[in-house]
């Protein structure tokens, strides 16, 4: 049995959604997991422990998984779609979807490697189902916690993302130690991170005037990571800017861990988290998340 400890901040959804992350992709990779979060009183900057049952270092092995992986674009049955945005793009082998057609922009990923795929899908109703033959949706009424925006695609960001964390595949070692730390400029991300984003000031300034001057940095580890913890679960919309998470105190499966994520307890210590959002761009369009504050009892 082998255990990984690394820091995280329960105020930073992002982060938190990411630890499940490394949950499921562990499973994916062969173990079954277990993980919890770990605090003395109300201290949010905390510990996350995740274990399986092999001798390898679980958040290491991800982490390795991550530096050999490509992305790959599911296209539907007979769609023609071919290599959306430069992206290898393969076609599913039956009528079934899980989501109406989507333009190029929405197709849903996974991340491949040594045959291995990790789904990535929250932007889609992936629990919903879509025939093509009848063109017939069953939609499952599920939130897709999507933020970003605008013309670019989940596949060019994680594609991004992975890109970034195979440039420092030589130091995967060092940085598994501290994951939600690895920083480097970011075009775009899946805005899960809020210590990249911001919302302009109206002010006169513009990072997009200053060519490579100024540059956005983000944190891909966290934003791929957190992108594959919402593919079974999802926080708990109060509104269009508000969601509410948990942070599970005990060490349990990830099937356990994906229903506490929307505070959903089956019976273990649990902390609640609401976070704000607001509009970086034009209204109605990309969302960004504005902070997060723990909920308290009345």
């Amino acid at each position: 049995m082998a255990t990984s400890s690394i820091p995280v901040d329960l105020r930073n959804p992002g982060q938190v959604f990411a630890c499940l992350g490394l949950m499921e992709a562990a499973e994916i990779l062969g173990d079954p997991a277990e993980g919890g979060f770990f605090w003395k009183d109300r201290e949010t900057h905390v510990r996350f422990t995740l274990t399986t049952p092999g001798e390898a270092d679980p958040v290491l092995t991800v982490l390795r998984f991550l530096t050999q992986a490509e992305v790959v674009a599911l296209a539907p049955y007979h769609s023609g779609i071919r290599d959306s945005h430069k992206i290898r793009t393969v076609e599913t082998k039956n009528r079934e979807f899980p989501c109406p057609l989507p333009a190029e922009t929405a197709l849903p990923i996974f991340l491949q490697a040594d045959g291995v795929r990790v789904p990535i899908s929250h932007w889609v109703d992936s629990f919903g189902k879509y025939n093509i033959e009848k063109r017939l949706f069953i939609s499952s009424g599920v939130d897709n916690v999507k933020f970003w925006a605008g013309n670019n695609s989940g596949a060019k960001i994680a594609n991004l993302g992975l890109s970034i964390i195979k440039s420092v595949s030589d130091d995967i070692h060092s940085i598994s130690a501290h994951p939600f730390a690895f920083a480097h400029p970011q075009s775009s991300s899946f805005r899960f991170d809020w210590r990249r984003d911001y919302i302009p000031l109206d002010v006169g300034f513009s990072p997009n005037d200053h060519d490579k001057k100024v540059r956005m940095v983000g944190y891909p580890l966290v934003e791929l990571l957190a992108a594959i913890g919402l593919q079974h679960a999802r926080p708990l919309r109060l509104q269009n800017l508000a969601y509410r998470y948990g942070a599970w105190g005990a060490r349990v499966p990830t099937l356990f861990a994906r229903a506490m994520l929307g505070l959903s307890n089956p019976g273990f210590p649990i902390r609640s988290f609401t976070m704000h959002l607001g509009w970086p761009g034009k209204e109605g369009q990309a969302r960004c998340i504005k902070d997060a504050l723990e909920d308290t009892a009345p």
